[in-house]
């Protein structure tokens, strides 16, 4: 049976979107996922993701697989694509320039912008190393600032959950870390119980930092939305960081701000079409 899909990109972080209303079950496997997702021998994405039924009252609920057949809670820069690929989907019939969304990080509401960006509320992020999970501190304490050794080397590293986990790094220069090497080093540390997603910034001003990221399950992106609303909690916690700033990644700048008002996160930036085809 053929599988129709729309390609989507949100900064370079390229997903392949699938109308799964239908069911409460993606219509393909982790292992098909993967074939998918090479850009030799498939389509090529970094994840597959999936607009299925609506649960608890939400409108729709997202799932993703990511290029290694692993499902990790949410996606920012996809959730941003999948609120572009609804409206599609919805055409004239569409309610609202808002949604909310069910995925395995809890409830996600993104919304399109008239400027064509998408604003996603990302909710408050969490900070205890119990919620990231990770053992470099006891469970209820924070992981600011601490100190962990990677590949023959002590970092000073901040963990952030935004429904997935993430370690930041601050260093002189981005484009110095080899990401390649040290990437999969902090990703399987065992520090981490989960694996994680790590992210190396570069502060060139309160307002304005540069970042590169090592995802789990997808290697390097050109963009990671959790990673850069992870990264801007983690610049505040240091103090390195205004609660709004603009986070550099090598696919396009995303806006992210932490609400001293309300402590969530709120992180805008595009989605756009690439094209449409079908599988089988």
């Amino acid at each position: 049976m053929a599988i129709e899909f729309t390609k989507y990109h949100g900064l370079g972080n390229d997903f392949i979107l699938i109308d799964n209303r239908s069911s409460s079950t993606p219509v393909i496997t982790p292992e098909q996922a993967v074939k998918l997702c090479d850009r030799h021998f498939g389509i090529g994405a970094d994840g597959v993701i999936f607009a299925l039924p609506g649960e608890n009252d939400t409108d729709y609920t997202m799932r993703i697989f990511n290029s290694d057949g692993s499902e990790p809670e949410m996606c920012g820069n996809g959730i941003r694509c999948l609120a572009a690929f609804l409206a599609d989907l919805e055409g004239d019939a569409k309610k609202s320039d808002q949604y909310r969304i069910h995925t395995l990080a809890g409830v996600i509401t993104p919304q399109l912008m008239s400027d064509g960006q998408v604003k996603v509320d990302m909710g408050i992020p969490k900070l205890l190393a119990g919620e990231i999970p990770t053992t470099i501190r006891p469970a209820n304490e924070k992981v600011i600032n601490q100190p962990l050794e990677v590949a023959g080397k002590t970092w000073d590293v901040t963990c952030v959950s935004m429904g997935n986990p993430h370690c930041i790094t601050f260093v002189d220069d981005v484009a110095a870390i080899p990401l390649e090497v040290i990437g999969p080093e902090f990703e399987h540390h065992p520090a981490f119980p989960q694996r994680i997603n790590t992210e190396f910034i570069q502060v060139v001003r309160p307002d304005y930092v540069k970042m590169r990221v090592w995802e789990r399950g997808a290697g390097i992106t050109l963009a990671c939305g959790t990673g850069a609303c992870a990264s801007l909690v983690a610049g505040v916690l240091t103090g390195k960081c205004e609660r709004k700033a603009t986070v550099e990644l090598p696919g396009g700048p995303l806006l992210i701000e932490w609400s001293e008002i309300d402590q969530r996160v709120y992180m805008t930036g595009p989605a756009e079409l690439v094209f449409t085809g079908k599988i089988g």
